[in-house]
């Protein structure tokens, strides 16, 4: 049974260090639809079951966790950077931690805050940047498919590093700079309607050299680097193959 007590929502002053305010205008405007897995954040739908998979499998390998328990982040904190309006946080929330979700937008925040009552969980939302957060740790911390969408990437990595807690895990995923990303993310996926025009800027995508740099330089050292790519028959799959997407793991060094 899902904890019925009422989300809480933190208000929080910010300064937007790392903060594009083109990109959470853009992500805001798509706020009251995000949870439609028909609407503009369809692609994110199809990809959150491959998105929590690798999750698991990281948080299982990392705390030592037998793959067969339902709430294997029990009695862990969890931080989601770039939360959107949640489609991450409400799993993490069901597998057992106490979650905080962070967004740029107030837009996706309301809209998150909303979804969360309807669904009995507590969960705090809050509309921010990842450097309202002083000296709060978290044992999980994850940003998926928000690097690229930032405007200082150096910055926004050290700011996840900071949030983490000592013996904590740091989860990113983002597209490749690569021929086959600009095509199937630009060219086909926008162009056909897709993923909403003007999502993406091939020029802001990071490769994992260019990642792992950044993690590194923060102080952290990637532990896991794994492929997210499209398979015909299957869908979105977990693979070696990092050309359009991928997820890259990472702890304290």
């Amino acid at each position: 049974m899902a904890n019925a007590s009422a989300p809480v929502t933190t208000p929080v002053k910010t300064r937007a260090v790392t903060i594009d305010p083109a990109e959470a205008a853009h992500f805001g405007a798509m706020a009251a639809d995000w949870w439609d897995p028909s609407g503009s954040s369809a692609m994110l739908h199809k990809l959150n079951p491959v998105r929590l998979g690798y999750v698991r499998e990281q948080v299982n390998r990392h705390w030592h966790i037998d793959e067969t328990l339902f709430t294997p982040l029990a009695g862990k904190s969890a931080l989601d950077v770039g939360c959107g309006a949640g489609l991450l946080c409400e799993p993490l929330a069901r597998l057992g931690a106490a979650v905080t979700g962070l967004d740029a937008a107030p837009e996706n925040i309301a809209a998150a805050t909303a979804h969360a009552a309807l669904s009995g969980l507590a969960i705090a939302y809050r509309a921010g940047s990842v450097e309202t957060l002083g000296a709060e740790r978290f044992d999980l911390v994850t940003s998926l498919e928000v690097i690229e969408h930032v405007s200082d990437p150096a910055g926004f990595v050290a700011g996840l590093g900071s949030a983490l807690a000592p013996g904590g895990l740091l989860i990113l995923s983002t597209p490749n700079r690569t021929a086959l990303s600009r095509l199937a993310m630009i060219t086909v996926a926008e162009g056909t309607g897709q993923i909403p025009r003007g999502t993406h800027d091939w020029n802001k995508f990071l490769t994992p050299d260019d990642l792992t740099a950044l993690i590194e330089a923060a102080g952290l050292a990637v532990v896991d680097t794994r492929g997210l790519s499209f398979s015909v028959t299957k869908g979105f799959v977990l693979s070696d193959d990092r050309k359009l997407d991928y997820f890259v793991t990472a702890v304290r060094a």
